[in-house]
C-alpha cells in the first residue's frame, strides 16, 4: 500500500489557472469550468501530512458525489460530471470567504473549547453542565474564516456581516441552506445506523448571482460521524464514542504531542498506521454509502486520470 496520489501535473486544454489546496488540485478552465482532483493527501490541524493514504482521494470523491446528487434538490451545486474515481468536473462559483460549520453535538473543536472553560463559540452561548459528545438542543452554526494559508479562525455571524465578508442577505441564505443540508445529511446517516455529529459546507456564487454549494459534503474529511448503536450507553458511562471521521487522526496526533503549533514535531507515520487510517476511510465509505468498496489498482494513477479526462473532453 505504498502507491498514492500525492501530486499531479495534468496536460489540459484551455487552462486559465491552477490552485493546489491541502487535499485537492484544482484546474480553472475557460467557460467557468473547474476540474478538481482529490488526492490521497491527509491534512490535520491545517497541516498536510508527509505520507498519503491509499484510496482516500477516491473515497472522498465518491462519497461527495453521492451526497451532491442526493441534496441537489435542496441546494443547487457545482457538480457536472465525474469522469474518474478521483476527479469531478463542475461549474465555477466565486467562493464566499467563510466555511459554514454546523454542530449537532459538543464534539471535536467545540469540546476542546468547552473543556478549556469557555462557554461561547462564534458568539453562541453554550449551556453549563454539558459533557463531551452531548447533543445540543438544536444544532449550532459556528462559521470559520477560510484561510488560504495557515489556520481557519472561528468567527461570529455579526463579525462576518459587520466586516462585509458576506452581506446580511446572503449570509441568512447560507444559514438556511446549511440547516437544510444538515437535516438531510442527518436523515441519510440515520438510515445507515450513523449519527452526523458535525460538518462544514462551502458556498459560492455563479456569475449569474446564483448561490451554489461547492466542494465536498458529508465526507470523513468534512464531517464527523458516530455509530448510533450504543451512543446513549457510552454517554451514560462516560465512554468515548465510536466514531468515523478524521478526528481519530487528530486524537492520535494530540496523544503524540502534536497539534500543529510552532516547534511541535510531527510524529512519524509508519506503514501500519497508514494502513489503519486507510481501512477507517474504507469503513466509513461502506457505512455511509451502503456499498462495498472495491479496491482499484494503484499503479499509474496519474496516467489513468489524464486518459479519462482526455476521453471526457474529446467527447
Amino acid at each position: 500500500m505504498t502507491n498514492t496520489l500525492m501530486k499531479i501535473d495534468l496536460n489540459l486544454k484551455n487552462v486559465k489557472s491552477r490552485y493546489s489546496g491541502k487535499v485537492r488540485e484544482i484546474y480553472y478552465l475557460e467557460n467557468d469550468l473547474i476540474v478538481i482532483i482529490v488526492t490521497d493527501r491527509l491534512s490535520a490541524f491545517d497541516i498536510v501530512l508527509p505520507k498519503g493514504i491509499p484510496y482516500k482521494g477516491q473515497i472522498l470523491n465518491q462519497i461527495a458525489l453521492k451526497m451532491l446528487y442526493e441534496t441537489k434538490n435542496i441546494v443547487p451545486n457545482w457538480l457536472i460530471e465525474s469522469p474518474d474515481p478521483n476527479v469531478s468536473i463542475g461549474r465555477y462559483g466565486e467562493p464566499f470567504k467563510i466555511e459554514m460549520v454546523i454542530r449537532g453535538y459538543l464534539s471535536g473543536h467545540a469540546a476542546r473549547i468547552y473543556k478549556s472553560g469557555l462557554r461561547e463559540i462564534c458568539g453562541i452561548k453554550l449551556q453549563e453542565g454539558m459533557k463531551e459528545n452531548d447533543k445540543f438542543d438544536n444544532p449550532i452554526i459556528t462559521p470559520t474564516t477560510k484561510a488560504d494559508k495557515g489556520h481557519d479562525v472561528d468567527i461570529s455571524k455579526d463579525e462576518i456581516i459587520s466586516k462585509g465578508i458576506v452581506s446580511e442577505k446572503d449570509y441568512n441564505l447560507l444559514e438556511e441552506f446549511t440547516r437544510k443540508l444538515f437535516k438531510k445529511g442527518t436523515e441519510i446517516a440515520k438510515n445507515k445506523g450513523l449519527i452526523l455529529v458535525d460538518t462544514k459546507y462551502e458556498f459560492g456564487k455563479l456569475s449569474s448571482g446564483e448561490i451554489i454549494l461547492l466542494d465536498e459534503i458529508h465526507t470523513p474529511d468534512s464531517s464527523r460521524y458516530f455509530y448510533e448503536n450504543g451512543y446513549n450507553e457510552r454517554q451514560k458511562n462516560n465512554l468515548p464514542q465510536k466514531q468515523l471521521s478524521k478526528e481519530f487522526v487528530r486524537e492520535w496526533l494530540i496523544s503524540k504531542g502534536f497539534q500543529g503549533l510552532e516547534k511541535q514535531k510531527l510524529p512519524e507515520f509508519h506503514s501500519a498506521k497508514i494502513e489503519s487510517i486507510s481501512n477507517r476511510y474504507i469503513e466509513l465509505y461502506e457505512k455511509i454509502t451502503g456499498d462495498n468498496f472495491e479496491k482499484p489498482h494503484l499503479d499509474f494513477i496519474e496516467k489513468r486520470i489524464q486518459t479519462n479526462l482526455e476521453k471526457y473532453f474529446n467527447n
